[in-house]
């Protein structure tokens, strides 16, 4: 090789096949290290090197001290494995075999004989689960019949708690998928029982509680372990493409409220208003009956009583009868009375001026 002819050796001054040089390389003299056949490092010295200084490092060598390693690293993994925590809002349920035990491991740190146990973690606190689609998506799920041969898209919400974490992991398959289609299950019954206007702003409250009815009925018959604690429609809409056409109806329905509504305003009023005459009517005919009657009543009375008058003093209860009446029928008249025995009278009496008031004349008259 090239560099074979420089000095007899290699690129580190070395040379080969045994040839003794300066065993010197480009740089000084190359490192100090023992040599073997061809100046290579001697492989078995560096092995019993690194044997000595392990040795150095752990009692017993390969022999004791790798088994000591290999223990502790596993006695370490093991004790990862069998010591577990349980959160405040979780439960766990310990598996021996992979049969679940009766015991529930409540809050904090545990120990279990891992791989024999395993444990199962199950969150106890309020859980929600939202079913159906949301207005305007394509999605079906939601799409329901109602009573009234509607179709309406329910979108409502399942909040449940686990009672029994046992029986929540290992009574049903899939807690959540089989909620699921129960609680959609109970509000398709529900609803095609009842109009699609109950669902949509009327009634929406007692169809919540039946549904939550069916859905812990069904729930408790599958020993499933949970509670359910409320169910929430949060939204009802038509199906996306009636959806136009149901606003219009919407709106129509809202202005035939309004005009009844203004209907029943102006009825009222008119009716109040013919009731307070009706009132009034009945008050003046009732205050005209009591006075026609009390003023007859007040005149029989009074003929009674001259009627007796007449039977002690009949002539003299004429005369003042006769008297009376003259008065009565005199008093308001225009009259003018001249004495026969009276000389002097004027042939021609102003009887149209005689006749006119007193302020029009300009004084009284003689």
């Amino acid at each position: 090789m090239p560099w074979s002819n420089q000095n007899g050796g290699g690129p580190w001054g070395g040379g080969g096949g045994g040839g003794g040089g300066n065993n010197q390389g480009p740089w000084g003299r190359g490192p100090n290290r023992p040599r073997g056949n061809g100046g290579q490092p001697d492989l078995e010295d560096i092995l019993r090197r690194g044997q000595d200084q392990f040795k150095n490092i752990v009692p017993g060598g390969f022999n004791g001290g790798m088994a000591v390693i290999v223990v502790g690293i596993f006695a370490i993994f093991w004790l990862t494995q069998a010591i577990y925590t349980v959160q405040p809002d979780e439960r766990g349920v310990e598996l021996r075999f992979g049969k679940p035990r009766e015991e529930v491991s409540m809050p904090g740190l545990h120990f279990h004989l891992w791989p024999v146990d395993k444990v199962e973690i199950v969150k106890v606190t309020e859980q929600q689960q939202n079913i159906g689609s949301r207005a305007g998506s394509n999605s079906g799920t939601g799409l329901m019949l109602s009573g009234d041969q509607n179709i309406v898209n329910v979108q409502f919400s399942v909040l449940y708690t686990v009672t029994d974490p046992s029986a929540y992991l290992f009574n049903v398959e899939n807690p959540a998928d089989t909620l699921q289609q129960v609680a959609e299950s109970a509000m398709r019954e529900v609803v095609g029982r009842r109009p699609a206007q109950d669902a949509y702003r009327d009634n929406r409250q007692p169809i919540e509680e039946e549904v939550r009815t069916i859905l812990q009925s069904t729930m408790d018959l599958y020993g499933a372990g949970i509670a359910i604690n409320r169910i929430n429609i949060e939204d009802v809409a038509p199906p996306r493409d009636v959806a136009d056409a149901f606003e219009e109806v919407q709106r129509a329905g809202q202005d035939r409220q309004r005009l009844v509504e203004e209907a029943n305003q102006y009825s009222n009023q008119i009716l109040g208003q013919a009731r307070g005459q009706a009132a009034q009517i009945r008050e003046e005919a009732s205050a005209y009956k009591n006075r026609v009657v009390q003023e007859a009543e007040g005149e029989a009375q009074r003929f009674v009583s001259i009627y007796e008058q007449y039977r002690n003093a009949p002539d003299v209860t004429r005369t003042r009868l006769f008297l009376e009446t003259m008065e009565a029928v005199l008093k308001n008249s225009k009259k003018v009375i001249i004495d026969e025995n009276q000389s002097g009278v004027v042939p021609y009496l102003p009887l149209n001026e005689l006749n006119r008031p007193a302020t029009q004349q300009g004084g009284t008259a003689p």
